[in-house]
């Protein structure tokens, strides 16, 4: 799948990420085989995406389905830098995958997915087209992962799915009261875009809606630590996770339960659908 090009990250890439909390990468993927990708998962999307509507529309965990997501999931450059970056074993546990952008506000991947010790989870983004700004890139404020790790109840809101639009209110909050300056993600097909767990991001503004913006999603924790889900968390009863580690080879076996993750994005999803509903043709 992997051309060699690529092998270490700089000294100079690796300060850069601990500063800005984001960083940029061209791992040199083989562009034939992100082709191959993207056909295979472009059947999977839903209908209203294919009609060429334009929702709130992704594939959660795809690799199930698709090997082309799978082998991208476990590539090894990725692998190998983000160990670099925080010193442990990456151990990716979901993707998603894009037909467009999602216009998503602004969130921390920390209100999602947490760690004990802290700070071990990275989200990593891949172009599978040029993005510029006029198809939905990501938008994200560098050095936002600096500030405190925020949970529903430092906005005085209960926890649970049916508060998140009250929390991502708080973070557009936050933003301006910071007075934070976004970057967005333009990128070149190929191109990765990595992101410390507690950095704020989401979906820019789609300006042309009838172009596409393909990109799949990869989220790692690492070796060596408790994972749990602090947006349903009470206090000091955490809701704790137990990952299903996506597998390096084709022999795997799935768990038959339906994880956290999955029926929250099915509550995000609706969320959006209902939001755009009208907007888009």
């Amino acid at each position: 799948m992997e051309t060699t090009s690529f092998s270490r990250l700089s000294d100079e890439q690796i300060a850069s990420f601990h500063d800005r909390g984001v960083l940029k990468v061209d791992f040199d993927f083989d562009m034939q085989f992100l082709d191959r990708l993207l056909e295979h998962v472009y059947p999977h999307y839903d209908q209203d995406f294919r009609q060429h509507k334009v929702p709130f529309t992704r594939i959660q965990d795809a690799w199930k389905i698709v090997d082309e997501v799978r082998q991208l999931a476990v590539s090894k450059k990725i692998a190998t830098a983000l160990e670099q970056l925080l010193g442990r074993k990456a151990l990716p546990f979901q993707t998603l995958n894009f037909p467009v952008g999602t216009t998503q506000s602004p969130h921390s991947d920390t209100i999602h997915f947490n760690t004990i010790p802290t700070g071990y989870m990275v989200g990593v983004w891949i172009a599978l087209e040029d993005i510029d700004l006029e198809n939905g890139p990501l938008i994200y404020y560098p050095g936002s992962h600096k500030m405190p790790e925020y949970r529903m109840q430092d906005f005085d809101l209960e926890p649970g799915e049916n508060n998140y639009p009250q929390y991502e209110q708080a973070i557009r909050d936050l933003i301006e009261e910071n007075k934070l300056v976004p970057e967005y993600g333009i990128a070149k097909k190929g191109e990765a875009i990595s992101w410390h767990a507690n950095l704020l991001h989401g979906g820019a503004p789609l300006i042309d809606s009838s172009r596409s913006r393909h990109s799949q999603v990869i989220h790692f924790f690492f070796e060596g630590c408790e994972y749990y889900t602090p947006m349903i968390s009470k206090g000091e009863e955490l809701s704790y996770r137990q990952p299903h580690w996506i597998p390096e080879n084709t022999d795997f076996v799935l768990p038959e339960n339906e994880s956290i993750a999955k029926r929250a994005y099915r509550w995000l999803r609706n969320r959006f659908r209902k939001r755009n509903q009208g907007n888009h043709v």
